[in-house]
């Protein structure tokens, strides 16, 4: 008798195309697009005794100077909000903020769902996730997605067996850790010389995407909305981001695979800090949509409604997913 999938892949793979938020009915959380969201008052808080400087890490995956120009107007409302210095930490790579973190060398960050994983793990527990970003259909969630150059001749994965692959990061969701598990379970083998001919790490969501359009790779990870015309980036992500800088050209690209809907990664602060200084960033960022939306805008790379409250049972299944990572990882060597 053929027994029932009852097994931690079976509820791996459901948990991606259902998140955790949608299922727990008996907490509502609060959204940017209902109530009256306000940015805090300005002026200097009692927390800033144990906060005298909001630093404020940014992912790797796009060049410094534009990570930087992109947060400026974060940075300064922050300042202008609370009276006390605002930073900007820009790492080179994911790894650079989680390592950040749990030193506590940055008060908060937003992290990839692998992200926050890895530095859940990495801190004992030691981070709590507050928002994450609402897309334009109200979902909190997006794609990874593998994508050619139009003039390639793959039009489908089974086309890149034998074929050359970037992937954007280790410490990534989108970029390594869901195509990777998405695949395996596939039956595709994700290492070199399985299925694909050769696969390497762009440095990056934006310096993979470079490096395959230049023909070092036959294709490259990264990650997008799933809404909206994919040939010019769908509403949101990476190549959405990539073509409003002019780095690719609509219709230059093509989609060949897309991963089931991910959760959203969270804007996530250290468990340390004190809980007036996580309750007044958690009300300025959802408050930020309506009062700041060219801020908004720029730090969410694209359109969307805003944010929403999240907690760590969101993310539960990244955390496994890392822990099987790792656990492959060990048996590989």
């Amino acid at each position: 008798m053929t027994r029932p999938v009852t097994s931690r892949r079976a509820l791996l793979l459901g948990a991606l195309a259902a998140p955790a938020v949608a299922r727990a009915t008996e907490w509502r959380p609060r959204r940017s697009t209902e109530g009256e969201h306000r940015l805090p008052e300005p002026g200097r808080r009692p927390w800033a005794a144990q906060v005298p400087q909001i630093r404020v890490g940014l992912m790797g995956g796009e060049n410094e100077a534009d990570r930087l120009a992109r947060f400026d107007g974060l940075r300064a409302l922050l300042e202008e909000r609370f009276e006390v210095p605002a930073r900007l930490y820009p790492a080179s790579d994911y790894a650079g903020v989680l390592q950040a973190l749990a030193a506590r060398q940055v008060e908060f960050s937003t992290l990839g769902s692998s992200a926050y994983a890895g530095a859940w793990l990495d801190t004992d527990g030691g981070i709590l996730p507050l928002v994450t970003f609402e897309q334009v259909d109200g979902s909190v969630s997006y794609h990874s997605v593998i994508a050619v150059r139009a003039d390639s001749p793959v039009r489908a994965l089974e086309d890149l067996r034998g074929r050359s692959l970037a992937w954007a990061d280790p410490n990534s969701t989108s970029g390594y850790l869901i195509p990777r598990f998405e695949l395996r379970r596939a039956g595709i083998g994700v290492e070199s010389g399985q299925f694909f001919g050769r696969t390497g790490f762009g440095g990056g969501h934006e310096q993979a995407m470079v490096a395959m359009m230049q023909g070092q790779y036959d294709a490259a990870v990264t990650w997008g909305s799933g809404i909206g015309d994919a040939t010019e980036g769908f509403t949101r992500g990476n190549l959405r981001a990539m073509v409003d800088k002019g780095l690719l050209r609509p219709g230059s690209f093509r989609v060949v695979w897309q991963s089931r809907p991910i959760q959203n990664g969270p804007l996530t602060i250290r468990a340390d800090l004190p809980a007036e200084f996580r309750e007044d960033i958690a009300a300025f960022y959802l408050a930020l949509p309506r009062e700041r939306p060219e801020i908004f805008r720029q730090i969410a790379r694209g359109e969307g409604l805003g944010f929403r409250e999240v907690r760590h049972a969101d993310y539960e299944i990244f955390v496994e997913m890392r822990r099987e990572e790792a656990a492959a990882r060990r048996r590989r060597s």
